[in-house]
């Protein structure tokens, strides 16, 4: 499909149907875009739906699109989970939300450890961050974003995927190079602790749980350093595969 002007929509893309974009989105498309009536532009579903649309009403509060052709792209086998203790600090929290989404994560799991810090979850804020950084990137699949999640919620959620990770820092405790440890087109959970880490019983507890403990390594990263750094490698390890 040609490079199209990109717009969101939650609900369902029909072929030969009438959507409306919301107001924000109709102001961008008549406000700062200049676009008419008879202008195509993209929309995206963030479920695998891609439309091509023509506008058929342009105005400051009011945009119309027929959509005249509806494309799916089915998911990938390469799914990432991305478990990690937000901070305090929600720029810090926005950024890896915005770049976790840019990089491709299937889910994000704001997860509650022990020295987890109280985090301000700003849900209807952060769900149009993803919004944004899906259409920036041209994917189509928006991430889940669930909402805050004790560790052991989190261990049993996931319990059914092969691959599954816990990044730690604790230096008498084995790990082993987290990329040496992924594998193209599989589905991958990874855990990531808070920024004094996880304790040594949480590690042990996932590791009972089946988690391979994994290093990000020899530098000491930020919480959402590390968050990016995972979805990084994974994103190049698939890169290009089904």
């Amino acid at each position: 499909m040609p490079d199209f002007h990109r717009f969101y929509y939650p609900g369902q893309l029909k072929q030969n149907e009438t959507i409306e974009l919301d107001d924000a989105s109709a102001k961008h498309v008549w406000q700062v875009l200049r676009m008419e009536t008879g202008d195509k532009l993209q929309i995206a579903d963030g479920k695998g739906n891609t439309a091509l649309g023509i506008i058929s009403v342009a105005e400051r509060h009011s945009c119309e699109v027929k959509l005249v052709e509806v494309t799916f792209a089915p998911r990938k086998k390469h799914l990432l989970h991305l478990c990690v203790a937000f901070t305090k600090n929600n720029s810090r929290n926005e950024w890896l939300l915005e770049k976790a989404t840019e990089l491709g994560a299937t889910s994000i799991i704001p997860v509650v450890a022990v020295r987890s810090e109280k985090v301000h979850f700003r849900q209807e804020r952060w769900e149009k961050l993803l919004e944004s950084a899906l259409l920036q990137s041209q994917q189509n699949y928006l991430p889940e974003l669930t909402g805050l999640m004790p560790l052991a919620d989190v261990l049993k959620k996931y319990c059914h995927i092969e691959n599954r990770f816990v990044a730690h820092c604790i230096l008498d405790k084995d790990r082993v190079a987290f990329y040496e440890m992924l594998k193209p087109s599989t589905e991958t959970v990874i855990l990531i602790g808070p920024e004094g880490d996880f304790r040594f019983d949480e590690v042990s507890l996932c590791v009972s749980y089946g988690y391979k403990p994994v290093s990000l390594g020899t530098q000491r990263l930020r919480t959402e350093t590390a968050a990016i750094s995972v979805c990084a490698h994974f994103n190049m390890v698939n890169d290009g595969k089904d």
